[in-house]
């Protein structure tokens, strides 16, 4: 018995010094982020927003541009850090951002046309309102009820934007999500069942969505890193509120939930054997503008599958396994490919290569069509720079969890 004593509080401290060290990597991240992008709102006290560039430029210290969703992952980002470590510095932070977004919107942060704009957000600030002494953000619930408002009633799905026939994942994805964890699981279940019965590849991968034209729908087969996230994310969240909701453990052999499961085992599977490097590391070219957020939600919620996803072998579970070791190799090499810049992290674009330094000049992400295109630099891009931090908080979850199993 002592050596078995003896040999897990070996293992316990191993645990912990790694912990020690990915928080730390995380804090650094944080803590870039805070200094070259955070900025008071048109010199507002009380107020923080995320300059879209560094450098910016003089209409981005403007907030001329500002680029709604990726604030609401800002405001996520900081909702992982305060888990991980609460502080008062970082819940004002939250009020301040989101005090912004509420001015700089010029108007109720459900007045916005896209529908993923403000399903980001809901799922942001939900989070929120989870946090000790934190009360839920005011507007939460009418951006709620704003988002529902608007599925369509023929196909029982959203739609990109107002007056749009384009239905798509990167809404679905986090409108699901949200769907669950507020107790509408009809609807989750419905756009789950929407997204699978239309919009799976013959890789098992989700693809972007469906436009529907005069001669019927079309299948618009793009697959993004981040739709796949977004769908885990969904599997795993309904799974749980499935079993709370018919009273069953979420480590219980049952039938309860097991369609939501057996998509997220599914879903993990497809990514592992379709973008992964000899290493193990993600390799999905997401470059930067919107595109720099869109590995980061998907490490957010293969790190939300590895610890929460309901199964008698709760962190044995192969796919929950295979979760952990992409999050986990990935950070890895996130971290090695990074700049140092004053001490702190310049994440690259791409996970597998070496970060480029950013610079004044050149092309700063313009809006086209409804989405950010990249930087000339797209490590200038405030969302890749959120992407590399989600990765950091990500691998900070999933060794949070490991060590609660040891002890």
């Amino acid at each position: 018995m002592a050596v078995v004593s003896s040999k897990k509080c070996l293992i316990q401290a191993l645990l912990d010094i790694v912990q020690e060290r990915w928080d730390h990597c995380a804090d650094l991240a944080e803590q870039a982020i805070e200094e070259r992008h955070s900025a008071r709102l048109w010199g507002l006290p009380l107020t923080n927003l995320g300059l879209i560039a560094w450098p910016p430029t003089s209409r981005d210290r403007l907030f001329v541009r500002w680029h709604y969703w990726w604030q609401a992952h800002y405001i996520d980002n900081l909702v992982d850090a305060s888990l991980r470590r609460p502080t008062k510095a970082r819940q004002a932070h939250i009020r301040r951002t989101l005090r912004a977004m509420r001015i700089r919107n010029l108007r109720r942060l459900s007045r916005n046309n896209y529908y993923d704009d403000k399903a980001w957000l809901a799922l942001a600030m939900g989070r929120v309102g989870e946090l000790e002494k934190m009360a839920t953000p005011r507007g939460y619930d009418d951006l709620v009820e704003n988002i529902f408002q608007g599925i369509d009633g023929l196909t029982g799905v959203l739609p990109w934007r107002t007056n749009e026939t384009f239905y798509n994942v990167p809404t679905n994805g986090p409108a699901a999500i949200l769907a669950a964890r507020t107790g509408r699981l009809e609807i989750a279940e419905q756009i789950l069942d929407w997204i699978f019965e239309n919009l799976i590849n013959e890789h098992g991968l989700v693809m972007d969505g469906l436009r529907m034209r005069m001669h019927g729908p079309e299948v618009e087969p793009a697959v993004y890193s981040y739709c796949q996230g977004v769908v885990i994310g969904a599997c795993v969240e309904l799974a749980i509120a499935q079993r709370d909701a018919a009273g069953v453990d979420r480590e219980a052999v049952s039938e309860v939930g097991m369609t939501s499961i057996t998509r997220a085992r599914g879903l993990i599977e497809a990514v592992a054997r379709t973008h992964l490097n000899g290493d193990g590391v993600l390799e999905w070219p997401s470059f930067g503008g919107d595109g720099g957020l869109f590995n980061g939600i998907l490490m957010r919620y293969l790190a939300l599958a590895a610890t929460e996803l309901p199964t008698p072998r709760r962190r044995n579970d192969e796919a929950q396994r295979t979760a952990r070791d992409i999050v986990k190799r990935t950070a890895e090499s996130a971290w090695r490919y990074r700049l140092e810049v004053d001490g702190l992290p310049v994440f690259p674009a791409e996970w597998t290569r070496d970060a480029m330094m950013p610079q004044s000049g050149g092309l700063v992400g313009a809006t086209i069509a409804g989405a950010v295109a990249s930087s000339d630099i797209a490590e200038r891009d405030l969302s890749v720079q959120l992407g590399g931090w989600m990765l950091m908080e990500a691998m900070c979850r999933i060794l949070r969890d490991e060590s609660a199993g040891e002890s």
